[in-house]
């Protein structure tokens, strides 16, 4: 007789329940949910919804995602893997980060992880205790922000910034669409989107759709931390009433490339501003508007600006440098 057969049945059958009990406790879901009135000791069911996104993406799969079932404020959250956390007409799908990060990309474990942020509220008030960035993203391959509203970081140099993209290897892609990044910054510090790699890393950079205002600067591409390159646009986008600069490209010598194309800059302190030790730093100018800026555009160093002859540049009391037009006249 097999020892198999030795074991009493009641026995086995209780294990059996057991192990039934017990898998799908351990396993991560490929969607989870979140609401206002969930509590992160449930399973993050549609039915038994957790309370945060950090309480949710412990028990969510990698590449899986999390819902907001109800409005609310679901917490700052650190994500390391590939993800999507996404409000779908649900409402508010708020994340309150006084005195912290919003939410931070970081995949050291998976550097070519995706993430996607939809339809997200991420505050950074109150001013008595600012947050210090909307959206960190120091690791992973892909980053996609979509119609999301990020303001009010207004957290000390060096924070106060709506999104950083600050990778330190690798090549990172970015797109930011339909979203509304306002109110971060200091008087002379921070700002709505910078862009600063380090070490080798390389960012190509989308933004599309998107409002830049109030800002202490509304988009900063700096390459001079790193041996890798920055090519980005800023595309059919309102860029209004920066403190110091609606768009920037800075750099030493490694590239620093931005188009602003069907865009508005107006009430910038400066329109659009280039400097560097070489051309590679450049900013150029497709079928935009820059009007009543202090400065309407300001060229420094061997950087450049170049500018096709679709533009309308007026109304700006000064301007700083020169333009390199592009194109047949």
């Amino acid at each position: 007789m097999s020892r198999l057969n030795q074991i009493p049945g009641a026995f086995i059958a209780v294990v059996a329940v057991a192990l039934a009990l017990a898998s799908p406790a351990c396993a991560q879901a490929t969607r989870t949910w979140v609401s206002g009135v969930g509590d992160d000791a449930n399973p993050c069911s549609r039915t038994a919804p957790c309370h945060t996104f950090a309480g949710a993406i412990s028990k969510t799969a990698t590449g899986g995602e999390i819902d907001v079932l109800d409005p609310g404020g679901f917490g700052a959250v650190t994500i390391t893997k590939s993800i999507t956390i996404a409000s779908e007409g649900a409402g508010e799908g708020g994340v309150a980060a006084s005195g912290t990060f919003g939410i931070t990309v970081n995949c050291v474990s998976d550097p070519n992880c995706n993430v996607v942020l939809r339809r997200l509220q991420i505050d950074g008030a109150p001013p008595s205790s600012p947050g210090l960035i909307g959206i960190r993203f120091i690791l992973g391959k892909n980053l996609i922000i979509e119609d999301c509203q990020i303001r009010n970081f207004v957290g000390g140099s060096p924070n106060g910034y709506g999104v950083t993209v600050t990778p330190s290897s690798g090549t990172q892609t970015v797109v930011i669409q339909g979203t509304t990044i306002n109110n971060n910054g200091s008087a002379s510090a921070g700002g709505g989107v910078f862009v600063a790699p380090t070490g080798s890393a390389s960012v190509n950079i989308a933004l599309n759709n998107d409002v830049l205002a109030n800002n202490y600067f509304g988009f900063r591409a700096d390459s001079s931390g790193t041996t890798g390159t920055i090519t980005g646009s800023v595309s059919n986008s309102q860029v209004t009433n920066n403190t110091f600069a609606g768009v920037a490209a800075v750099g030493n010598t490694t590239a620093s490339q931005i188009s602003v194309k069907h865009s508005t800059l107006m009430g910038n302190g400066i329109g659009v501003n280039a400097n560097g030790g070489s051309s590679l730093i450049a900013l150029t100018l497709d079928d935009s508007e820059i009007a009543y800026n202090p400065v309407g555009y300001k060229q420094q160093n061997s950087a450049a600006i170049n500018t096709l002859h679709n533009n309308a540049i007026h109304d700006n009391p000064s301007n700083v440098g020169t333009l390199t037009t592009l194109g047949p006249s």
